[in-house]
C-alpha cells in the first residue's frame, strides 16, 4: 500500500505519492454543483480588459502620431485635437500628484501637534495598576498597560 499525504485547502488539493510526482487539482464548489467547466467570469473580464487596453493604446499612438494626411487618407477625418494629446495624460498626472499631496495633507491635519496631550493619552489609554504584586511567583508578567512619558524620559534622559 502506498503512503500518500494530502494537503486540502478550499480552493486547491495537493497529493503527493512516493512513487509519483505531485499533482494539483484547483477545486471549486461552483463548477461541482453546476457541471460547469468553461472559463470563468474574471478570466473572459480580465482578457477582455487587457485586449480593449492594448487596442486603445494604439488607437491613442496612432492619432497622436500619424500626420492629419495619412489619417486622410485612409478617410479617417473627424478626430479630437491634438492639444488633447498632451493635455490629458499632463491633466491625469497632475492629478495623481494633488490627490497624494491632498491626502499627505489631510493625514497631517487630523494628527495632533508634538506638544498636545493627546499624542501622550488618549480614551485607548491603559494605566498601569497601582498595586504591586504580592510575590514574583503570583504574577510574573506585568499586566499590558501603556508605559508613562516620566518613565520613557528617566529611561531616555538619565
Amino acid at each position: 500500500m502506498e503512503d500518500s499525504y494530502s494537503v486540502c485547502s478550499p480552493r486547491r488539493i495537493l497529493s503527493v505519492s512516493k512513487k509519483r510526482r505531485a499533482t494539483v487539482s484547483f477545486v471549486d464548489s461552483d463548477d461541482k454543483a453546476s457541471g460547469f467547466h468553461g472559463p470563468k467570469p474574471s478570466e473572459v473580464y480580465g482578457f477582455v480588459g487587457s485586449i480593449t487596453t492594448v487596442v486603445a493604446t494604439v488607437i491613442f499612438l496612432v492619432w497622436a502620431y500619424v500626420p492629419e494626411s495619412w489619417l486622410h487618407s485612409i478617410g479617417i477625418f473627424y478626430y479630437p485635437s491634438r492639444y488633447w494629446a498632451l493635455a490629458v495624460p499632463a491633466y491625469a498626472m497632475m492629478t495623481v500628484v494633488l490627490a497624494l499631496g491632498f491626502y499627505c495633507g489631510v493625514n497631517f491635519m487630523s494628527t495632533p501637534p508634538p506638544s498636545s496631550l493627546y499624542t501622550v493619552y488618549d480614551e485607548f489609554s491603559r494605566d498601569p495598576l497601582s498595586s504591586s504584586p504580592v510575590g514574583d511567583d503570583d504574577q510574573p508578567i506585568e499586566p499590558i498597560s501603556d508605559i508613562s512619558i516620566d518613565r520613557i524620559n528617566r529611561s531616555m534622559f538619565k
